[in-house]
């Protein structure tokens, strides 16, 4: 899996939610052709965010480069990938967040004949605005 996304700085324990800007399964995806693509909000320990996330079908390609990308105000988060507005999500946290980017590998999920897979994500920037 390969996830970019916000987290709440948690100086206090309800500061904690996620914005979650793309999340992609390995399994998810159709080489060449499609993927899911996940977005949405992930309330942890903030009662005032609700769960509100989707793993949204997109004819993409995710071995070549995309732009996943949120643009968010206390109101609603609207996300994107390549410049189109692909979900929405209402009340998103509206306290100062830290940028996340990692890449995962579930070797539980392994069918024994994978020993030569690994899991690899290439960046080619990452930008951010302030209001």
């Amino acid at each position: 899996m390969a996830a970019l996304w916000l987290a709440g700085i948690e100086d206090r324990p309800e500061r904690s939610a996620e914005i979650c800007i793309t999340e992609i399964f390995g399994k998810s995806v159709t080489p060449g052709e499609s993927a899911a693509v996940g977005v949405g909000l992930h309330p942890f320990r903030d009662p005032a965010v609700s769960e509100d996330f989707a793993a949204v079908p997109l004819p993409i390609d995710v071995s070549q480069f995309h732009r996943y990308a949120v643009d968010w105000n206390k109101d609603r988060a609207d996300f994107f990938v390549d410049g189109d507005r692909v979900r929405s999500c209402r009340r998103p946290p509206s306290y100062p967040m830290q940028i996340m980017l990692a890449v995962f590998d579930f070797p539980e999920e392994s069918t024994g004949d994978d020993a030569a897979a690994v899991p690899w994500l290439i960046v080619d920037y990452l930008r951010g605005y302030a209001p």
